[in-house]
């Protein structure tokens, strides 16, 4: 009879919470507790270091985090205002240990741990690059922009859509692949016809954590900010002994001179558009077996196959008559003197005339000689868009991850 009397007991508690008259004895739904999330997951191996990393926390906020590598060594990032973020914002280094820890606040109001840690890739080998113009340069109106690599570079394509070359002006141009030289490979960029005196370029190479093929990443990010000078040109026909200096469309200069038309293919001048690179106020030349270690004075070395236009007393009775020279372009002294300080980097130096044209064989700066449509198929793009036209500004380099 007990036993009865329980289970109308039951029954009338059962009902009871059947009407609406029982609310205050009705379970409180449950607060939703912090949720966290991590890009990329706990665990993760062979990341990418300029993955885009962060921990994310929803029905809650991040009350406290930090990311640490294998020193300890907190990696900066921002929070979200809100707290729901945090987003590393420097880049970090290949084949390291990260640890994430913190905590988060649900909205129940309970923490809930920020723990785990992440593995970046390691390459086969990382592979640094130059550039031949560096910030706040100023140079001449056929200056083509050079990167240089250390080792051969399989993924080219990858390469070329990491760069990008912005002008003020707008700038017609593209990048070419050169045979690989200095032991490595070397793209060109260089503009359709010679640039506008004034333009304003930034170039940006965004090769850190860039997979350059065969197990080989970019070592740093590249980056230059400089500025093309006024016009100069050089011209010179060698059947007229002479060369002539233009400035902005006038003549500075008209200056006798001899050229190289020996009897032997290396003496003779190249025909062609070279470019200044280099220039020295005392320099020993050396051509064997016709002479070693001679001094030179106001050498502006317009090639790599040993041109130069400089002065030579030795040759003073053949100039603006006679074509004598080992190959460069002599001139008098005074007049070499004052050639010297107007020359820049960049300069082109047209030469007709001779029976020998300048070629790849001259050395690294032949990008002149080239007709634009070879030029363009020498891209590894293969005509898709690359991001080299442009007046947008470039963000500032150079960047390696060393966190």
């Amino acid at each position: 009879m007990l036993i009865g009397v329980a289970q109308l007991a039951g029954a009338a508690l059962v009902a009871g919470c059947s009407n609406g008259s029982g609310d205050k004895s009705a379970p409180k739904d449950s607060e939703p507790v912090a949720k966290v999330t991590f890009q990329p997951d706990k665990g993760s191996t062979d990341v990418n270091p300029t993955t885009p990393i962060s921990v994310t926390v929803t029905s809650g906020r991040i009350d406290k985090v930090t990311l640490t590598n294998a020193s300890g060594k907190q990696i900066t990032g921002t929070l979200a205002p809100d707290g729901s973020r945090f987003t590393v914002s420097e880049a970090l280094g290949y084949d390291a240990t990260y640890t994430w820890a913190g905590t988060a606040i649900g909205t129940d109001g309970k923490p809930v741990q920020i723990d785990g840690t992440f593995t970046t890739l390691a390459p086969k080998q990382t592979v640094t690059a130059t550039i031949n113009i560096g910030d706040g340069q100023e140079v001449g109106i056929a200056a083509p922009i050079i990167l240089q690599f250390k080792s051969h570079v399989a993924n080219k394509a990858a390469v070329e859509k990491a760069l990008t070359v912005a002008t003020t002006p707008q700038t017609e141009g593209g990048w070419a692949w050169l045979p690989d030289d200095n032991g490595g490979s070397r793209a060109h960029w260089r503009p359709r016809e010679y640039w506008a005196p004034g333009t304003d370029v930034k170039f940006s190479g965004k090769l850190y954590g860039l997979e350059l093929g065969d197990g080989a990443y970019g070592y740093t990010d590249l980056s230059s900010e400089f500025k093309i000078g006024r016009s100069q040109i050089v011209k010179g026909y060698a059947p007229s002994h002479r060369v002539q200096v233009i400035r902005d469309g006038d003549t500075l200069f008209d200056f006798a001179c001899s050229y190289g038309e020996g009897n032997e293919a290396r003496n003779v001048t190249r025909s062609g558009t070279h470019v200044v690179t280099e220039k020295y106020e005392d320099f020993m030349m050396s051509n064997p077996p016709f002479y070693t270690n001679v001094r030179e004075r106001w050498a502006v070395r317009i090639s790599n196959n040993g041109e130069f236009i400089h002065a030579n007393p030795e040759s003073s009775g053949a100039q603006g008559n006679t074509n004598v020279t080992n190959g460069c372009i002599n001139l008098s002294t005074s007049d070499a003197q004052a050639y010297f300080p107007t020359a820049m980097y960049g300069d082109p130096v047209e030469i007709t005339g001779t029976s020998i044209p300048l070629s790849a064989a001259d050395g690294d700066l032949y990008d002149w000689t080239i007709d634009w449509d070879t030029w363009k198929s020498m891209s590894a793009l293969h005509g898709e868009p690359s991001p080299v036209v442009s007046a947008t500004p470039v963000p500032p380099g150079p960047v390696r991850g060393n966190n």
